[in-house]
């Protein structure tokens, strides 16, 4: 399906300053700035590969208002928009995804995006631990018995419904347009974040002492068999929807090495669903969770369903060191269903900004990663918006082309890393479709815009649902 419009968006040309500097997801994280083309903020230098496209060539596509003008294209014209996913495809070789919760896609017009223009779909919040307890984050909603290796254990009872009901739209969608289908992925589960505490504790009540890690263990085991079970075991009616799993998320600290429960001073570990620590450190002590977690996915997986270790900042340099530590052990432990891990990539998140990372910085996190695990996705992308903007009819022409050039930078950089020997980018997804429902509006504490004023435009499509000038950098022009 083909939607119209019309007019045609205006592009122009920002300066190289733009493609360099620093913002950060955390409040902990400083900013740098100030970062060269060809050179980190950490002074080391990168081999760009040979044959790549420079910046003043990235830029010299994007047109500007007055080349525009001069095409003698009328604003009245009707123009046909590309088709994002087939766009993506002829260039990457790769799924385009987005991201969606429950409310947005009872949203038709969000609907008619993602059926016209992705075919990937990552559940936003749906399929993470809270909700699959019905969001019941103070008390447990109940228990019940369960069969785990041969011992009955008492495991907290599971709401499917949220989920459900969203990969039910999606499954009638796939069953009436077979050529046209929208494959899911798996997000997440294990994270500190989202997590009710009582989880980790005896008789499921947070205010009882912490299990010990045996326990604990059973109760990572069983979660991970019970969601991959019901969602993609040989029985499930959705067995044939999911392409991907996150499997674990955010578990390195910004700071290297591993996010632990003092990570943020200032938040109790007795809070309902945390931000910053981690309780599945605190008993653990060691990465020994996120270890028998990609055991339990390789052990209860399809053997087709990829499996993921997700973070952000993921382009930071100590940061990324101690990825790439995670990564290089899990590959190492790699062996059998039952036995050994699994791990299928890593998901770059992607939450940037107007100036950082740098493309150097994006081209080293590609490289290195995909070089221990082969696949590498962008997995939640989208574009803070820069400092100052303010919303405005005015401000926005500005800020649009911006963004427009600063994704061609990124989108050049990730071209570029896919055609290296042994590197492979297997899917890009944004995390959301149109501007007004992002996640970047209401979150300041985690590196969002919390304006109330829609001064964030990160996405593809504005709050209008049309497609922005950044919408044609991946789709292609309009014919």
């Amino acid at each position: 399906m083909r939607r119209k419009i019309l007019g045609c968006f205006l592009i122009a040309v920002v300066t190289v300053s733009f493609l360099t500097g620093c913002g950060k997801r955390e409040n902990n994280a400083a900013a740098a700035s100030g970062e060269s083309i060809t050179q980190s903020s950490d002074g080391e230098s990168i081999q760009h590969s040979e044959g790549q496209e420079s910046i003043e060539e990235a830029a010299s596509e994007v047109k500007t208002e007055k080349e525009e003008e001069d095409s003698g294209m009328s604003t009245e014209q009707e123009m046909e928009i590309p088709i994002l996913k087939d766009a993506v495809m002829n260039t990457m070789g790769c799924r385009v995804g987005c991201a969606a919760t429950a409310s947005e896609l009872e949203d038709e017009k969000v609907w008619e995006i993602i059926t016209t223009h992705f075919n990937a779909l990552t559940i936003g919040n749906e399929l993470k631990p809270d909700a699959m307890v019905g969001y019941s984050c103070t008390v447990c909603p109940g228990t019940e018995e369960a069969e785990l290796n041969g011992e009955t254990i008492i495991v907290p009872k599971l709401d499917y419904s949220r989920a459900e009901k969203m990969l039910d739209k999606v499954l009638a969608w796939n069953q009436e347009n077979p050529e046209n289908k929208i494959l899911v992925r798996g997000h997440v589960l294990v994270w500190h974040a989202q997590t009710p505490e009582w989880f980790f504790h005896e008789d499921y009540d947070k205010n009882k002492d912490y299990v010990e890690k045996g326990t604990m263990d059973k109760r990572l085991e069983w979660y991970i068999r019970t969601m991959l079970t019901h969602f993609t075991g040989e029985d499930s009616k959705y067995k044939d929807l999911f392409y991907g799993w996150d499997v674990v998320n955010e578990a390195v600290s910004d700071g290297g090495g591993y996010r632990t429960d003092t990570q943020n001073p200032n938040e109790a570990l007795s809070e309902d669903r945390h931000g910053s620590n981690s309780s599945w450190w605190h008993i653990y002590q060691s990465n020994e969770y996120i270890i028998n977690a990609f055991i339990y996915a390789n052990k209860y997986a399809p053997e087709s369903l990829e499996l993921y270790y997700n973070d952000y900042n993921e382009c930071e340099r100590v940061k990324m060191e101690s990825i790439v530590e995670l990564l290089t052990e899990l590959k190492a432990k790699e062996g059998a269903p039952g036995v050994g891990t699994r791990i299928s990539g890593m998901g770059m998140q992607g939450h940037y900004n107007m100036t950082y990372p740098g493309m150097d910085r994006v081209e080293l996190a590609i490289k290195t990663y995909g070089e221990i695990v082969g696949n590498v996705q962008i997995t939640e992308f989208d574009i803070k918006a820069s400092d100052g903007y303010d919303g405005s009819e005015e401000a926005k022409e500005k800020e649009y082309a911006k963004q427009a050039t600063r994704y061609r930078v990124l989108y050049m950089i990730m071209k570029n890393q896919n055609n290296q020997p042994d590197i492979h980018m297997t899917g890009i997804t944004f995390w959301g479709t149109v501007d007004h429902y992002s996640w970047l509006q209401s979150h300041s504490n985690v590196g969002g815009g919390n304006t109330g004023n829609l001064n964030q435009c990160p996405l593809l499509f504005d709050e209008n649902y049309e497609p922005k000038p950044a919408f044609y950098v991946f789709a292609g022009e309009q014919k």
